[in-house]
């Protein structure tokens, strides 16, 4: 029988893969876009993440999500750092949410109140995928636009507290596996997982959308 990180790594391929495949992460990572749409999908990121994070806290001493709640994961004060060097000293007053980014940050901030193990499964899809996919865009960023190597702009794609990435995500994998629960409520969590990617696909469509391709 596979372990329940097993079972949502396969069940979540396939729309991982959509993700990757969405125009506008293709066109980021062709270098076909220009530094203010990098920007504008680091402006998503802070929101989505300070859904995240916001509900971090009261889930600490959680049976369930608890043991995930994990600061050298925290990305708000790099995210912060970034938006600063890419859009000013007064970027808060000037960043918004797209639709599809704030019905991403609605439904975790729900998990996050009424589902523990469904907060799980959206902080497996974020910070997992940042912690490895996200190195490719952090890694275009400074090829394409000249930033800092690990600096100023790509900060969130720098996990400082983490120098070993492979033993840190094994490490995850085990806590995922003993997340308590019976076959229905993982089954669940698998299918939460799921709709993670689809809402991080929704918003990766939306950026598509405000910054069209002009081949």
């Amino acid at each position: 029988m596979d372990s329940f990180s097993t079972v949502i790594r396969s069940a979540s391929r396939e729309q991982h893969e959509e993700v990757r495949a969405s125009t506008f992460l293709s066109d980021l990572l062709g270098h076909k876009l220009g530094v203010d749409a990098f920007a504008r999908y680091t402006e998503q990121l802070w929101f989505v993440y300070t859904a995240l994070e916001s509900g971090a806290e009261q889930l600490a001493a959680d049976p369930v999500a608890g043991p995930f709640v994990r600061p050298e994961l925290f990305r708000m004060a790099s995210l912060e750092q970034d938006l600063e060097y890419l859009r000013g000293p007064g970027w808060r007053s000037g960043i918004s949410a797209l639709p599809a980014t704030l019905e991403y940050a609605d439904r975790i901030t729900e998990c996050a109140c009424t589902w523990p193990a469904g907060y799980v499964a959206h902080h497996y899809t974020r910070y997992l995928g940042d912690l490895s996919g996200g190195q490719i865009i952090r890694a275009t960023a400074e090829k394409t636009w000249g930033f800092p190597s690990k600096g100023d702009g790509v900060r969130f794609y720098v996990f400082e507290e983490i120098p070993n990435p492979a033993a840190f995500k094994r490490d995850y994998w085990e806590l995922l596996d003993a997340v308590p629960g019976d076959e229905l409520e993982r089954q669940r969590v698998v299918a939460e997982c799921k709709r993670a990617y689809a809402l991080n696909n929704a918003v990766f469509q939306a950026l598509g959308e405000e910054f069209p391709l002009s081949a």
